[in-house]
């Protein structure tokens, strides 16, 4: 019983390292994109406007199929309905109907020929839904590319918020030698009101970079639907630059860009429309059946079977056909916006990549400077301390120091972020 016991306190325990190792461990970009896919209210009603969709294609693949009406009612007449007529001479008259009656049917339609409206209607309908389901992409890409940005923004308050707290302790530190050279009476007290106002400043920097995570952080967790307080805790971990050259990349971006799918098939769907409508113009035929009881004592045959053929031709109508062409005009609209963006895709292709480059170049270089920076202040405070440079060298070479680390963090950032950018220009975030 005792082994039993401790069995099962070691499996809770198990269980809660587990969970708190879930709890701290950090969050990867792809573990925030699928957490925003399955949470983000904007890609829930773009999954909405897809099942509409749906239902809208079968609502016209119905059309092919029969309907059947069934009615009834009962009427009441002040007078019983009679006939009259002359027999021998004589007028006569005797009841047709009565004057209460019931009457009820059940008729079947099938259309068989329509001239093409209905299978035009069904054309346009999937060609809107293949519309609407890559309107749904572009909203993951786009979510997906505001949850990038986000994950961005956060990493980079947190170095931003490194740098700050290491020019607070770099000028706590120097601050230190100011009071001891003060007291042994080798530096004026300029020197340490100096230092003191810097430190201050620099702790203000601090507040503000605090701030500015916190509002990183609620953005964060807003886009992923989650509590804005949470814990944020996120790893440096992006996708790779996509292979290719610019101009292999532009030539992916057009086939890959579910934007331009969606203008595409939106176009096809007006245009599938505008022949529904004609069509709605020529000869239309239907099969009609069913059952008419009509309740009349004075009838041989109250319920009867029935079955004719319809046809219905509009000869004229002053309404379909300009109803036609303004849906053939709104696709014509769409096609020159679809031209449109494809040249605007060009240009983010080419901005991003672009981007890219400049970015790599600009972690070379401040990389370098970085270790120079750091070497520069080293001197610079050992001289002060021997008096051989001022309290205004010290300073500078520190806020160079901090210039040139938050430059390396923004630039490694940026870069990250350009890749994003170009991966979402293409079309494959």
């Amino acid at each position: 019983m005792q082994m039993k016991k401790n069995c099962l306190i070691t499996g809770l325990m198990g269980v809660l390292m587990v969970l708190a190792a879930m709890r701290t461990s950090a969050e990867t970009l792809e573990d925030a994109w699928i957490s925003a896919i399955n949470n983000n209210h904007q890609i829930k009603s773009a999954k909405a406007d897809t099942g509409a969709s749906e239902q809208q294609l079968n609502s016209a693949q119905g059309q092919r199929l029969p309907s059947l009406n069934v009615s009834s009612g009962y009427t009441q007449f002040s007078e019983t309905p009679a006939a009259k007529t002359q027999i021998a001479g004589q007028t006569a008259q005797f009841n047709t109907t009565q004057a209460g009656s019931v009457k009820a049917q059940a008729i079947a339609s099938v259309p068989i020929f329509t001239s093409g409206r209905i299978s035009h209607s069904i054309d346009a309908a999937e060609a809107s839904l293949q519309a609407v389901q890559s309107n749904e992409i572009t909203s993951a890409l786009n979510i997906k590319m505001q949850v990038a940005e986000a994950y961005v923004t956060v990493l980079r308050m947190e170095s931003a918020l490194q740098v700050a707290q290491s020019h607070v302790d770099m000028l706590g530190q120097h601050m230190k030698d100011v009071d001891n050279l003060f007291a042994q009476g080798i530096v004026a007290r300029n020197d340490q009101l100096a230092a003191n106002v810097e430190l201050a400043n620099a702790q203000q920097l601090v507040v503000q970079a605090n701030n500015q995570l916190d509002i990183a952080r609620a953005h964060y967790n807003q886009l992923l639907d989650r509590n804005l307080a949470d814990a944020v805790k996120l790893t440096r971990q992006f996708p790779g630059v996509p292979q290719g050259t610019l101009s292999d990349l532009s030539g992916n971006a057009l086939k890959q860009r579910p934007e331009l799918v969606a203008f595409a098939k939106q176009t096809e769907s007006l245009e599938q429309q505008a022949q529904s409508v004609k069509a709605g113009l020529l000869p239309q035929v239907a099969v009609n059946g069913g059952y008419q009881y009509q309740e009349n004592r004075y009838q041989a045959f109250e319920g009867m079977w029935m079955a004719n053929v319809g046809v219905e031709w509009k000869l004229f109508d002053g309404s379909s056909r300009h109803r036609s062409d303004a849906i053939t005009r709104q696709a014509i609209s769409l096609k020159e916006q679809r031209d449109d963006l494809t040249s605007i895709i060009g240009l983010q292709v080419r901005q991003a990549w672009l981007d890219l480059q400049e970015t790599q170049k600009r972690i070379a270089v401040t990389r370098q400077a970085i270790a120079q920076a750091d070497e520069n202040l080293k001197v610079t405070a050992d001289r002060y301390r021997q008096g051989l440079s001022t309290n205004t060298d010290v300073l500078k070479a520190e806020d160079l120091r901090t210039t040139t680390q938050g430059n390396f963090n923004n630039a490694a950032l940026d870069a990250a972020l350009a890749v994003l950018h170009l991966r979402r220009a293409v079309g494959v975030l």
